[in-house]
């Protein structure tokens, strides 16, 4: 019996229910943990400008493990998009590794609101950029891009290193692919080791090595296989449980038991099981035949069996019912089915034996029955 429309809807609406809470629960950290990622093709993310990258023949790559995995590498340029604002200042170990000749640009860093507009149009040596922030860095020292609040964008010479720092998270969003200034504008920051005074005279440095250009993804969660091996060993299940694969597993295991629940039935009406219909006429004779058997009786069987194959015969014949003498009825049966006239006459002798064996009598039904 299959389900009611009204349970049905039931279960469906609680299947939904549960998939919105999950959802609900566990999308917005991993939308926020993804912003500014390269993976992301969300408003915030930063896929559109890794391909804007890529096409323009100055590919990055994503760079999956910690910064102390960079170990004593030089000329090397980092990119970081940062899913929240930071702060402006290094940790011992970003210092060192800058310190050593490498180049760190972190976009969205931590600054004072100021009273410039949210939402302007800088000028730059690759166009107008669009900025949506009103944070600005007071010192305008060594600055990239700015206007009259304060620096948008600035460096800092830290030993044969520098640093670049972008208060905007959103300076080449996906957001921004109507403006291609904006994503020109990261493209040379990344691309030029050493900038000096870019809005007047931008430079590239030669030496700038495109192979050594990196994109951090491991902030925004995401880590190559022998960094997950070496944190959690060669189980990656839990792992899995902190990205968004987790609840995506939860869902479909609710739907399938929603189905199998669905498939058993459980829900539905019981059936009153139908008592099995008795042929009488069944039942008799086969209690009579057990009768017979066990008493021998074959020549009974032969006596009722015969006479009524001999009838049956008789209308199939077109003789009528009214018993004919054998030698009449093998006559017409040889006549009409061109057979031999012997066949039928050896099985009405054998009705005239009355008294067969059991193998016999199934040889004898066997032949009537061919016949």
């Amino acid at each position: 019996m299959n389900i009611s429309k009204r349970r049905l809807g039931v279960l469906s609406a609680i299947a939904i229910a549960v998939m919105i809470l999950i959802t609900l629960v566990a999308a917005p950290a991993n939308n926020k943990l993804n912003s500014g990622s390269t993976y992301s093709r969300a408003p915030d993310g930063y896929g559109a400008w890794y391909t804007f990258m890529a096409e323009r023949g100055t590919p990055i790559q994503r760079w999956q493990k910690p910064l102390s995995e960079f170990e004593d590498r030089q000329d090397v340029t980092l990119l970081r998009v940062h899913s929240r604002l930071v702060p402006n200042q290094l940790d011992t170990l970003e210092r060192d590794w800058v310190k050593k000749g490498n180049t760190l640009i972190i976009v969205g860093v931590h600054q004072p609101v100021t009273e410039a507009e949210f939402s302007t149009l800088q000028d730059s040596p690759v166009g107008n950029v669009k900025i949506d922030t009103r944070r600005r860095h007071k010192s305008s020292n060594d600055a990239i891009l700015s206007d009259d609040f304060g620096a948008i964008i600035w460096q800092q010479q830290r030993g044969k290193g520098q640093v670049i720092f972008v208060t905007t998270p959103y300076l080449a969003a996906n957001a921004y692919q109507d403006f291609p200034a904006n994503y020109e504008l990261l493209a040379k920051l990344v691309t030029h080791k050493k900038l000096a005074d870019p809005i007047k005279n931008p430079t590239i440095n030669s030496s700038a090595n495109p192979n050594q250009l990196w994109v951090d993804e491991y902030i925004h969660g995401y880590k190559d296989k022998e960094e997950i091996e070496r944190e959690v060993g060669e189980n990656a299940i839990s792992y899995l449980i902190k990205t968004p694969l987790f609840p995506l597993l939860i869902q479909g295991i609710i739907i399938l038991l929603v189905a199998i629940w669905a498939a058993n039935r459980r829900l539905g009406q019981p059936v009153t099981l139908s008592a099995p219909v008795v042929n009488n006429s069944e039942a008799y004779i086969r209690a009579l035949a057990a009768v017979l058997l066990k008493a021998g009786s074959h020549d009974f069987v032969v006596d009722r069996v015969g006479k009524a194959e001999q009838q049956q015969l008789q209308k199939d014949l077109g003789l009528g019912e009214t018993p004919l003498n054998h030698q009449s009825l093998v006559a017409a049966w040889a006549r009409q089915t061109g057979r031999p006239a012997k066949d039928l006459e050896q099985l009405l002798q054998v009705s005239n034996k009355r008294r067969l064996s059991e193998s016999d009598l199934l040889n004898w039904l066997r032949k009537w029955s061919e016949l």
